[in-house]
């Protein structure tokens, strides 16, 4: 391990991984309680209605941490870096 070098980290990276890890926890807690995740989180991410997430693995509480908008942004993103 080389101790003189410097390693850049990009905040956008580093909150890119933390909302695509909490969304993939959701889908599996979602799933694993017998929902159709898809349908649950678009469900709350038009509305923000918190309903459509399950409390089940504290799911509700892990994806009303993260601001709806920026969850939309990083799967556009995601999405669009594949075209």
């Amino acid at each position: 391990m080389d101790i003189e070098k410097t390693t850049l980290f990009h905040l956008d990276d580093i909150e890119k991984v933390s909302i695509l890890k909490v969304i993939k926890e959701v889908y599996y807690s979602l799933e694993e309680k017998g929902y159709n995740p898809i349908n649950q989180l678009v469900g709350y991410l038009i509305s923000g209605d918190p309903g459509y997430i399950s409390s089940y693995q504290d799911a509700r509480k892990k994806i009303m941490g993260l601001d709806r908008s920026k969850i939309i942004e990083v799967l556009l993103k995601d999405f669009a870096k594949d075209l």
